[in-house]
């Protein structure tokens, strides 16, 4: 396994609320390999289970309806019937949350119940989907511990995720041939508040062209997940009237080699990613939008006015960019005292310019932990509790909490000639860049009216990416822009990550 795919392995867990800005893309489990202990950060501590009072007046028969009356697949899976869920499970939703955010496949998860958990998984039951405090049942997986079932959610995981592209596909595609053919130039500078990265932090410029169904981006940056970044001369062609696993190739054009992209996994790499799930930290970052309001930002000393200036060809207004905070926790219940001191060495490497590979790293086969003492909270106790506040199921968790609120400008242009979901469509096909999701996310909030010429992204808690649309036009391209030179050889082992 590369050091590329290790730390492709640490990203970030994002909760999934309706009010928060959240990565589409893919479910990050481990890792934190940006979070920075400092002044605002909570000690690592064990929060114990906290029982919530049962409401006897809901559970009298007064008139009034008991708790959890509306979730009879959640209660069911919480006391392990497993004839009854299979009952319900034909005309009940799997996918319904309950007041603390928790679906059955969460509960059946946390509280180790894996034939439940095995039954809703035969059923598709979602596992990329976040409880109230930004959980995975796939992160709750790993902090029980339990091997097989792990595996079993990471493989479903990737299962859904593929079947969510190929369901988008048709939808993409008529939006691309609703497109003019265009050329578009965007440069990315990342930045860090932590003197040490701002060194070693790249910045590429990227060249997107699009003709009818087909994109073509070049690019200098190939991977950009940890301290390290990647250098090559790359380009990423989506034909869209390709068969799918014929669509996406990657040519690499200093070695003058091309391969195509796959989505399937080896076993032995799926085994691998699981030994780093349980021996890394569990994250989870949030981009809080709740509170976000934009102002216009000024200038001038004396006599103030509204900033407007040239961006590439384009005229924007500044405005600034208010409230935008990175919630951050990080769990290691699951962890022993062996794992978290290796992956400490492992940062303060990182952290100094070094790679995974130095580390000499690589994954020891991990077994499954002791189970968690038994749930000792009653069904009743469980729905009662506050929502949003559950009492905790599983293993005692070791959490800490991090809150950092980011400064951000945005320069919008009425002149820009394309529209933001237009833009939107186009980033959805090239998906693959963890960098471009970050900025599909960005421009989904309600921005100020026109287009984001330039605009400033949190991309982890520590570092923040600038990125300028400095060059658009329309225009039309040979087809050889959009197909493989003759003279490339194919290599499939080439990126191994993708």
């Amino acid at each position: 396994m590369t050091g590329e795919k290790i730390r492709s392995l640490r990203r970030d867990h994002k909760p999934c609320k309706d009010e928060e800005l959240l990565e589409p893309d893919e479910e990050a489990t481990a890792g934190g390999t940006f979070t920075r202990k400092n002044r605002n950060s909570k000690s690592f501590s064990n929060h114990r289970v906290i029982r919530a009072p049962s409401n006897p007046a809901l559970a009298s028969g007064d008139g009034e309806t008991k708790p959890g009356t509306h979730y009879p697949v959640h209660e069911c899976v919480f006391k392990g019937d497993i004839r009854r869920l299979s009952s319900l499970i034909r005309t009940h939703s799997i996918s319904q949350k309950d007041n603390h955010g928790n679906t059955p496949l969460h509960l059946a998860v946390m509280l180790g119940h894996k034939e439940c958990a095995h039954l809703l998984l035969a059923h598709n039951a979602p596992v990329k989907v976040k409880n109230a405090q930004g959980w995975s049942p796939l992160a709750e997986a790993i902090s029980y511990g339990d091997r097989q079932m792990i595996t079993a959610l990471l493989r479903k995981l990737k299962q859904q995720s593929r079947e969510s592209v190929e369901e988008k596909r048709p939808r993409l595609l008529n939006a691309l041939k609703e497109l003019g053919d265009f050329y578009l130039e965007l440069h990315w500078d990342f930045q860090s508040w932590v003197p040490l990265l701002s060194r070693i932090l790249p910045s590429d410029a990227c060249k997107i062209h699009k003709q009818g169904i087909n994109i073509r981006l070049d690019t200098t940056l190939i991977d950009f997940t940890d301290m390290k970044c990647q250098r090559g001369d790359l380009s990423f062609i989506f034909k869209g009237d390709a068969i799918p696993s014929e669509s996406f190739v990657v040519l690499d054009n200093e070695q003058k080699v091309y391969q195509r992209i796959h989505h399937e996994e080896s076993e032995m790499e799926t085994e691998e990613e699981v030994d780093i799930l349980m021996s890394s930290d569990i994250y989870s970052a949030t981009l809080s939008t709740k509170s976000i309001t934009f102002s216009r930002a000024q200038t001038g000393w004396l006599f103030r006015e509204d900033k407007t200036e040239r961006v590439g060809n384009f005229l924007a207004d500044f405005y600034l960019v208010n409230g935008l905070i990175l919630e951050s926790r990080k769990r290691r219940e699951h962890l022993s005292e062996e794992d978290i001191l290796r992956n400490k060495a492992i940062m303060e490497s990182l952290s100094k310019g070094g790679n995974l590979m130095e580390q000499n790293f690589e994954p020891v086969r991990r077994q499954s932990l002791t189970p968690p003492s038994p749930n000792t909270i009653t069904w009743e106790e469980y729905m009662s509790a506050e929502n949003g506040k559950a009492p905790h199921l599983g293993r005692e968790l070791v959490c800490k909490e991090n809150k950092k609120t980011f400064k951000a400008t945005i320069a919008v242009s009425q002149d820009f000639p394309l529209g933001i979901e237009s833009l939107l469509n186009v980033l959805e096909v090239i998906a693959p860049f963890k960098h471009f999701n970050k900025l599909r996310e960005f421009v989904q909030m309600k921005l100020p009216p026109g287009f984001p010429v330039k605009l400033d992204i949190p991309v982890f808690p520590t570092i923040t990416a600038t990125v300028t649309f400095q060059e658009f036009h329309y225009r039309e391209f040979e087809e050889s822009t959009f197909t493989i030179p003759d003279t490339y050889k194919e290599d499939p082992s080439r990126f191994p990550d993708l």
